[in-house]
């Protein structure tokens, strides 16, 4: 038994993950001080106003921060922003740069997803339906 739970925690694939979650945090926070630290005050300078939290409306009683769902949601948009200028944008031309053979294999459509896979796959990386590789 435990020897089987040795083998699973080694196995490949679960130290990945775990360095990958580990490296994933660590990215978070520094993306989140650019955004906090940069890119929001400039928006501010720009926009007049950084902070919708204090904005709300009462029904019966009842208070909704619909400012605080107005914040999320910029905040969301940014940090996607800014994560795909400066980290998808930089690392695809770096990938497209060095191998350009394998990001411009040729493609097909997976015939039970449709999704788009590579020519000479034997399973398909989105539905994992097995598909017969073609030459």
């Amino acid at each position: 038994m435990l020897k089987g739970f040795r083998d699973f925690i080694l196995r490949g694939n679960v130290v990945d993950l775990a360095v990958g979650i580990v490296i994933g945090a660590a990215f978070t926070a520094v993306v989140n001080a650019l955004v906090s630290s940069f890119i929001t005050p400039l928006i501010a300078a720009i926009g007049g106003k950084q902070d919708f939290s204090s904005l709300y409306f009462t029904l019966n009683g009842s208070q909704f921060k619909y400012g605080v769902f107005i914040n999320a949601v910029f905040a969301f948009l940014i940090v996607a922003a800014v994560l795909y200028f400066l980290v998808v944008v930089p690392v695809d031309r770096m990938l497209r740069r060095f191998f350009p053979a394998k990001l411009d294999a040729p493609k097909r459509d997976c015939p039970e997803c449709l999704s788009s896979i590579p020519a000479a796959a034997s399973r398909c990386s989105f539905c994992t339906a097995q598909v017969d590789p073609t030459a």
